[in-house]
């Protein structure tokens, strides 16, 4: 498996291997777009010097953290390539303690014997369990190995602090259109390449590009697939033109454009927040664009409909109240009906949530009431509050003084309700927008007429 970007190398010998492993750079300095992490000075590059002084103060463990197709396993291969290392690699989803043991053993042994230093390359390290982790530690500490570990999750929750704390962490960017253009070319014309055998117009660069989505392998692959469309006739006459790859080529080789979002991964997690974000923000059209990069992804449309539910209370709240039946009816309604239709339901329940008025009121309301109850606010429940179904709480003075609010006017008793220690306390404050401008009058004529219960403290504690 390959990760990379790169230009033109050496040529490889082997012309059966994938484009993208043919176009695999051997050189930090043959790697595009990932120049701040591979500039003089930093940990990559320190890493890749062959001077043996400089060993003893480059890193002894970084971390590769970055999406799909950005480089992390070549760039594993060329520090070890350039600085004279041993390279051994091994994958989380297929190695256990027990491989990782022999590895480090190997490498303790080489370096005991000829002085060889061990590249230990882990890719998807955010796989191996806390065991597994562990097991590296002393080798990273003894520096009997330099692990490279890579990971397309955020270290922060996938890597444990200890490993964490001896590394040195480096993010990886998604290559930017002029990157993969300049890739794509390059292929077009490398001898380890395509080596000039077909043309390309214009508008199939660009569908490339958008189709890759910044993931230098996946565009490769797709410009292989495609070249294999126009050449499948075998080789052209000597004098003929090079075929073309067009558009439709590009089309046709592509079911549909493949997002890049790991349901597990940071994309999950950065989608989802974009998503909420922008119908907080009453964006409507990137609202609709964040729910299609789901879709098109194939998150599950039930976890999309909790989110839209959730934001229909936190965002909107009762600036808008009906939003959240609108919302919780969608979400029934996708668990019945099911993709693809389920677009359709999706799709109105966030123009609903992204078009109302906003207020975070109720929200901010019980975070407060939590707050306080959380640090030890409670005090004893009014007696008058109490429940009293026998005799001896009766006598206790449970109920006693307790008035019927639908035998006041209004329904609005003047009794005290709070706890002692609370009276007074406003959690609740609603905005100037939507229906809570109208709650709000209302509310405040309901406070006064609370705040005329004996032992109230009318304004104290407000928020």
């Amino acid at each position: 498996m390959v990760d990379d970007l790169f230009q033109a190398a050496d040529p490889p010998q082997d012309h059966t291997l994938p484009l993208a492993v043919r176009m695999r750079p051997t050189r930090l300095d043959q790697v595009l777009g990932q120049d701040k992490v591979i500039a003089p000075g930093t940990p990559l590059e320190r890493l890749a010097r062959a001077d043996p002084a400089n060993k003893l103060t480059a890193p002894s463990s970084i971390i590769l953290f970055g999406p799909p197709g950005v480089g992390k396993t070549t760039l594993a291969y060329i520090v070890a390539g350039q600085s004279g290392r041993h390279f051994e690699e091994l994958s989380a989803v297929t190695s256990g303690v027990r491989e990782v043991r022999d590895v480090i053993a190997r490498a303790h042994e080489r370096l005991v014997t000829s002085g060889q230093e061990t590249v230990l390359f882990i890719d998807e390290v955010h796989r191996f369990s806390k065991s597994q982790q562990d097991a590296l530690l002393p080798s990273v500490e003894n520096r009997d190995v330099t692990l490279i570990a890579a990971t397309t999750e955020n270290p922060s929750f996938s890597v444990i602090a200890p490993l964490l704390s001896r590394s040195v962490v480096v993010k990886l960017e998604a290559l930017d259109v002029e990157d993969v253009k300049t890739l794509i070319e390059r292929a077009l014309k490398d001898e380890r390449g395509l080596k000039n055998q077909v043309r390309m117009d214009p508008a199939a660069l660009d569908q490339i590009v958008r189709f890759a989505g910044g993931d230098a392998r996946r565009s490769l692959t797709i410009l292989e697939a495609a070249a294999g469309a126009v050449t499948q006739d075998g080789p052209r006459a000597k004098g003929a033109r090079r075929p073309i790859i067009t558009a439709d080529v590009v089309s046709s080789v592509m079911d549909v454009a493949t997002v890049r979002y790991d349901k597990k991964g940071d994309d999950h997690y950065d989608v989802a927040s974009a998503f909420i974000k922008s119908m907080r923000g009453s964006d409507v059209d990137a609202s609709l664009h964040y729910l299609a990069r789901m879709l098109r992804a194939g998150e599950d449309p039930r976890f999309i409909a909790r989110r839209i539910m959730i934001a229909s209370a936190e965002e909107v709240g009762m600036a808008s109240p009906e939003v959240l039946q609108v919302t919780v009816a969608a979400a029934q309604a996708v668990a019945m009906v099911g993709m693809p239709e389920a677009r359709l339901i999706l799709a109105e329940a966030v123009v609903a949530v992204a078009t109302a008025p906003k207020s975070n009121a109720t929200y901010m309301a019980i975070n407060d009431a939590l707050a306080d109850v959380d640090a030890g606010r409670t005090g004893p429940v009014p007696l008058h509050l109490r429940n009293a179904p026998t005799k001896l709480m009766k006598q206790l003075g449970n109920h006693e003084g307790y008035q019927y609010a639908h035998d006041a006017p209004g329904a609005v008793a003047p009794q005290q309700y709070m706890p002692d220690d609370l009276v007074g306390r406003r959690y609740y404050q609603p905005k100037d927008r939507g229906y809570e401008h109208q709650l709000g009058p209302r509310l405040e004529a309901i406070r006064r007429i609370l705040d005329q219960a004996d032992g109230s403290q009318s304004g104290s504690g407000d928020r």
